[in-house]
């Protein structure tokens, strides 16, 4: 059963919904609230340029130089941004024990498929020429963060470029068809996301392109040869299938994947860990992944 303070979260999600009325101004708006989330004690940031493409290097207490964690933030791919997500991105610096690049990308539907994944790839071949080891490298991110952090090793696949050690997709959009079963069967019990609101983002996002093509839609790609995954997914989301048969088809062509449901969670929780203990618990599951896979 939902605790106290996930039944506060979500009711007060209930309250405020993200409604077809709402302009993308309007509902980017309520995106960067985020940004006024004090960061944890003994973080920093610093605004950087990473290849052309406007980031953060942010370091939680105890982070290394020698140990990097590229964070996507998420938002539908038209809202969202490293400061709404920067306190997230702080948590999971400390404890993965790594610094991170948070990286930006251009949002919908100024700017439709495929430029933020052209974006992600750029900060992540940018941080190769800054001399990062691959092998001591994740990348991961949330919603539209966790589907680009697919899509993005697809297109290192597909560029023939370095894998990295791993990846955390969290909540991750990786269908963009919004077909899946559990946005009829989830449609009650999550506050925030429907298939409605999905289908109006993928418009603004493919622009006429496939909802099937691999870097929109990850769950189509070919899988194969992937890097560890940690799929990280709440029970009570409409995405929950996203996730669930990403992590199935995945573990069909070979990939090593932990998949971790997490009980009454809703979407994106980890961007409550300042309140809610399970979503610290999830960042505390990644930086045990991490370490498992970085020495």
């Amino acid at each position: 059963m939902a605790s106290a303070v996930l039944q506060e979260i979500i009711a007060a999600k209930r309250a405020n919904p993200y409604g077809p009325k709402k302009t993308v101004a309007e509902l980017r708006a309520q995106s960067d609230k985020g940004a006024a989330e004090p960061l944890p004690d003994g973080a920093t940031f610093e605004v950087i340029n990473a290849n052309g493409v406007p980031a953060e290097w942010i370091e939680g207490a105890g982070a290394r130089h020698d140990r990097t964690f590229l964070f996507i933030h998420g938002g539908g791919y038209y809202r969202g941004s490293v400061a709404a997500s920067r306190a997230t991105a702080a948590r999971i610096s400390a404890a993965t024990g790594a610094r991170v690049l948070s990286t930006s990308y251009r949002l919908a539907p100024e700017h439709s498929f495929p430029a933020a994944i052209d974006d992600v790839h750029s900060a992540y071949r940018w941080l190769l020429s800054e001399n990062v080891d691959p092998s001591r490298l994740m990348v991961g991110g949330i919603s539209a963060g966790g589907g680009l952090t697919l899509a993005l090793l697809l297109k290192l696949k597909e560029a023939s470029d370095p894998q990295p050690a791993g990846a955390v997709p969290m909540s991750a959009w990786t269908d963009m068809t919004q077909t899946a079963a559990t946005y009829l069967t989830k449609a009650d019990e999550d506050p925030s996301i429907s298939k409605i609101y999905l289908d109006r983002m993928s418009g603004y996002y493919l622009n006429g392109a496939d909802p099937k093509t691999p870097l929109a839609s990850p769950l189509f790609g070919d899988l194969s040869g992937l890097p560890p995954l940690l799929v990280q997914v709440g029970t009570a989301e409409t995405l929950l299938d996203d996730s669930r048969l990403f992590a199935e088809r995945a573990e069909a062509a070979g990939v090593d994947v932990v998949y971790q449901p997490w009980d009454d969670m809703i979407h994106g929780w980890h961007g409550s860990a300042r309140v809610l203990p399970e979503a610290q618990e999830a960042i505390d599951s990644i930086g045990d992944f991490f370490k498992s896979h970085v020495s």
